[in-house]
């Protein structure tokens, strides 16, 4: 064999370890997640600005409930809930959980009726028309014609804030419905995301459904809910702000109020979930907190209001931050 030809072989095996470092390296910086459509513009708008740095995040927006399965099953790097996750599950996940919440924001009751331009509701009324007890826009005085409702058709935390909520507004509700990820609805079309509920209502004049704030767009405008205190409001951040004040964490960093006090509150306002595994991350750990404590970063949450959520302040972000650092290999 010649010296050019040795030297040839050793720049060939040169070449191809160094695009073996380097796909690995591409391997280590990419991660996947996946859950709750809730969040998803959010989680979506936010990781695109990590692209600059390397670190690229594929999140699937295929619900909470889907999410979480995935996040069981040990096939994603993080997942994501608009409910906490139940001692039950976490107790299946043998990698232990790290649990915080990433973001908040308020679940519109959005309609579609051109003749409607201020519907208010009060809690009762919002109930009963889920329930199909309220049939017509005439009842409502606002408008006329046949409502159409619009609900999630996959299992959703979206539906479990609101199912809950509705099962806090409404003693009937909560007897013949109650509160879940997923419900038997009395009535009702459904939509597989916050971006099959948004696309029925834009598509279908007369309906009405309960999407993010982040959905309210086009065609489709935000109702004014009655708050416990009595007084009707809009879901914003002012309002979403006031409602989510009121929630108290727990250990795990989970805490809900359906139906929260305060005269400026919105009525069904939610924080929503990230999931990590405690350890088992092997040498992706970095980049998976990299990502996630991007999640919480000022760049991210104050764009959180211009996109339709509700930004973390305080000892939220804070312990929010704490929990991201737990994150081992």
């Amino acid at each position: 064999m010649t010296f050019a030809t040795k030297a040839l072989i050793a720049l060939s095996t040169a070449a191809l370890g160094s695009t073996a470092i380097a796909g690995a390296a591409l391997a280590e910086s990419a991660i996947n997640g996946a859950g709750a459509t809730f969040p998803a513009p959010f989680y979506q708008s936010a990781f695109a600005g990590l692209a600059s740095t390397g670190v690229k995040v594929n999140y699937q927006s295929v619900g909470s409930g889907a999410g979480v399965r995935q996040f069981i099953a040990g096939t994603v790097d993080f997942a994501a809930s608009d409910e906490p996750i139940k001692a039950s599950d976490a107790a299946k996940v043998k990698r232990g959980v790290i649990q915080f919440p990433a973001i908040g924001g308020t679940i519109a009751i959005g309609y579609n009726k051109s003749d409607c331009p201020a519907l208010k509701l009060t809690q009762n009324q919002l109930a009963e028309v889920f329930m199909g007890t309220i049939k017509t826009w005439d009842q409502l005085k606002c408008g006329k014609g046949p409502i159409t409702v619009a609900h999630r058709s996959d299992g959703s935390g979206t539906t479990f804030a609101f199912t809950s909520s509705l099962a806090t507004f409404s003693s009937a509700w909560k007897g013949k419905v109650g509160a879940g990820k997923s419900v038997n609805w009395p009535v009702g079309v459904g939509g597989k995301g916050n971006e099959g509920v948004a696309g029925v209502l834009t598509n279908t004049p007369g309906s009405i459904g309960y999407i993010n704030q982040a959905y309210v767009k086009g065609a489709i405008k935000a109702a004014a809910i009655q708050n416990k205190a009595g007084n009707f409001v809009k879901p914003n951040l002012k309002s979403g702000s006031a409602a989510l004040s009121n929630i108290k964490l727990d250990s795990m960093l989970a805490g809900e109020d359906f139906n929260p006090a305060g005269a400026e509150s919105y009525p069904m306002s939610t924080l929503t979930w990230i999931l990590a595994y405690e350890k088992g991350n092997g040498a992706k750990a970095g980049t998976i907190r990299k990502a996630l404590l991007h999640l919480l970063s000022p760049a991210s949450q104050n764009k959180a209001d211009d996109i339709g959520y509700v930004p973390l302040r305080g000892s939220v972000i804070e312990s929010s931050r704490k929990a991201v650092a737990k994150i081992g290999q």
